[in-house]
């Protein structure tokens, strides 16, 4: 079962800029949640927040309980935090498994001089983690590309082996950012089941999306951020007929006349 995450009234603040403000959700072991809102709203401030890359003024963040503000990526990743990126930072000149490869280093056993000497028991981890990332590839549509340079391949791909990377690690909480940004309609739709699948596998998936058909397609509810405030919180369709939402995406005065 995935990681319950609970965001309780963290604040963000550099110098006297106010990035977030009390900003409290909680999101359930086992669903998919959506954190959107309009540009400049601290959505992925409050992902960095939670994935260890910022450190929060003031506030809470618990995984299953156990408190992780201001940790390390690292450490985040010994919760069982995983995260990908709006752009995909891959080793382009290395192969697309050797960059999948990448994702398990918190798993490997021993220490450097083990893995240096090549001792039978990192030979043995060595090869059950190739078959692990070649299975991984292979279920995600991605096998053709294994021993396939990433520099090769498009954007499109190097967002499907960025989640591929992440889901080596086992995570039982996956942030996604923006994993639809770039996609052509067909791509999203193979995101979409990709993403289910992941859910459906047990793992805890929050996602920070411009896309909304995205969203309404896949969350069970989501946190609408504002000037870096929580403006709501409800299911996707709650949120699009919500009149405050409406407004901050669009503006009042547009809103009016939507109205």
């Amino acid at each position: 079962m995935g990681a319950r995450l609970t965001v309780s009234d963290v604040n963000l603040h550099f110098g006297g800029v106010r990035v977030l403000e009390d900003v409290s959700f909680a999101v359930e072991p086992g669903s998919i949640a959506g954190l959107v809102g309009p540009n400049g709203a601290g959505k992925t401030s409050l992902f960095n927040c939670i994935s260890g890359h910022y450190k929060p003024s003031s506030g809470s963040i618990t995984i299953d309980g156990s408190e992780v503000l201001g940790s390390s990526p690292a450490s985040l990743a010994k919760h069982g935090l995983a995260r990908t990126f709006q752009h995909p930072a891959l080793q382009l000149r290395e192969t697309v498994l050797e960059n999948v490869l990448l994702g398990a280093h918190g798993r490997l056993p021993g220490g450097a001089l083990e893995w240096s000497m090549r001792m039978p028991r990192t030979r043995r981890t060595e090869k059950e983690l190739r078959a692990e990332a070649l299975a991984l590839l292979e279920r995600n549509g991605l096998g053709w590309t294994a021993y396939v340079r990433a520099d090769e391949l498009s954007h499109g791909l190097h967002k499907g082996i960025e989640l591929c990377r992440a889901l080596m690690s086992r995570p039982a909480l996956l942030l996604l950012d923006e994993p639809a940004a770039g996609l052509p309609h067909n791509e999203v739709e193979q995101l979409i089941e990709t993403v289910r699948r992941v859910r459906d596998d047990g793992i805890t998936v929050v996602v920070v999306e411009h896309n909304m058909g995205l969203i309404a397609a896949l969350t069970d509810h989501v946190v609408v951020l504002d000037h870096g405030r929580k403006l709501m919180e409800g299911t996707a369709a709650e949120a699009q007929s919500d009149p405050r939402v409406i407004e901050a995406y669009i503006g009042k005065d547009a809103a009016d006349d939507a109205a």
